[in-house]
């Protein structure tokens, strides 16, 4: 078993109304050297909150939190060795726009696999 830390990505198109839908995961597990996001924006949703938001700017925001996990750099990224490092300056909130919640912890055999259960149970819609 694999002791992991997550934190849901949360969309707060409105800040002065402080709602917010939950657009993505992030999951580090020191463990298993393993550090990635998953985000998938629900645009209707995102429209009930706040028609007038920009869902190509929330995307790019949200690539940018991917491509940090990844340890990509240049394009205005940190450079961060670490996995540790880089969960850290993901879980620091930046924008008001899109927002790391709380962080969480688990257990788990695989951390890509629980990256998509986490995805599913507290991203997508519960039809989906």
């Amino acid at each position: 078993m694999n002791a992991y830390q997550y934190v849901l990505l949360r969309l707060v198109p409105r800040v002065d109304r402080e709602e917010f839908i939950n657009v993505g995961v992030v999951l580090y597990s020191q463990d298993a050297g393993f550090l990635d996001a998953a985000w998938e924006l629900d645009e209707h949703r995102a429209a009930a909150l706040s028609p007038t938001c920009d869902l190509d700017g929330v995307r790019s925001m949200l690539e940018r939190v991917r491509a940090v996990c990844r340890g990509e750099t240049g394009r205005g990224l940190p450079t961060l060795d670490k996995p540790g490092q880089r969960f850290g300056w993901i879980i620091a909130p930046r924008s008001t726009v899109v927002q790391p919640g709380p962080v969480h912890g688990g257990l788990c055999e695989d951390p890509a696999v629980e990256l998509e259960r986490l995805l599913t149970r507290l991203v997508r819609p519960a039809n989906a």
